[in-house]
């Protein structure tokens, strides 16, 4: 698949703590070029309007994604794909941010961090997969993560996401059940895997992934686009009634 994986434990480097700029968060601190900081985890369950929806078109720049035949790149179908996501959420009232809006490539941490900025938000990241039943649609959220606030109250930058993950699997059960109604052969369920880019991210996140770059014709992946936006926008607008802010005082879900 296109999502950039977690490496093992034993692989990747351990973070300092970093912001945990969550709706709930009074000052929300964004990190400067990527760099850690710390943010307090001392706030409660309250309902929150949900009002913005992060659109993260993945890839960008000098990395194009998952590459097929005919020259057929990810990073630039997640950006037309992202036109008709925005588009079909808008109608539905939701503001949209986008992480890119051309052939850019922010970091993991930079578009993490302009949704862990914004209050009232939703994460959903854009891919095209290199495998699998072409014509289908998964939606993925992050596995569990361990409880990891310290003694002084912080969150570390690398379990953002913790908090949030009963209300990511919320959101993708929506958006997946949707999916499956439009494209045959597609999961019933949510899948769950180490997703780089949700792990960071303060908010509910979740990964929708097409397959796949090995079709023949662009245009059958193109087909599939409006069905995708529909499923996205209606997903996060059935999940609006449900988003609060997780209660982390003292200790993560």
């Amino acid at each position: 698949m296109s999502l950039a994986l977690i490496p093992s434990q034993a692989q990747q480097p351990v973070p300092s703590a970093a912001p945990l700029a969550n709706p709930s968060a009074i000052s929300p601190q964004v990190p400067q070029g990527g760099a850690a900081g710390s943010a307090t985890s001392t706030f409660g369950a309250q309902q929150a309007g949900l009002n913005i929806v992060v659109l993260d078109p993945a890839h960008g720049g000098t990395d194009p994604g998952a590459r097929g035949t005919g020259g057929i790149r990810e990073s630039e179908i997640v950006l037309d794909f992202a036109i008709q996501v925005r588009r079909a959420l808008e109608q539905e009232g939701f503001q949209v941010v986008q992480t890119r809006q051309g052939n850019e490539d922010p970091t993991f941490d930079d578009r993490s961090a302009l949704a862990n900025a914004q209050r009232g938000a939703v994460f959903v990241t854009l891919h095209i997969s290199s495998t699998g039943l072409p014509g289908t649609a998964r939606v993925y959220v992050n596995s569990d993560l361990p409880a990891a606030i310290g003694a002084n109250g912080l969150i570390p930058w690398d379990r953002a996401q913790a908090p949030f993950l009963g209300l990511s699997k919320k959101l993708g059960e929506l958006v997946q059940g949707l999916l499956a109604q439009r494209f045959k052969g597609s999961p019933d369920s949510v899948q769950t895997a180490s997703v780089r880019q949700l792990r960071t991210t303060a908010a509910p996140a979740i990964a929708v992934e097409i397959s796949s770059v090995t079709v023949n014709d662009r245009a059958d992946l193109d087909r599939m686009a409006p069905g995708v936006a529909d499923a996205i926008a209606h997903g996060v607008a059935a999940f609006k009634p449900s988003y609060v802010i997780p209660n982390t005082t003292g200790a993560l879900p």
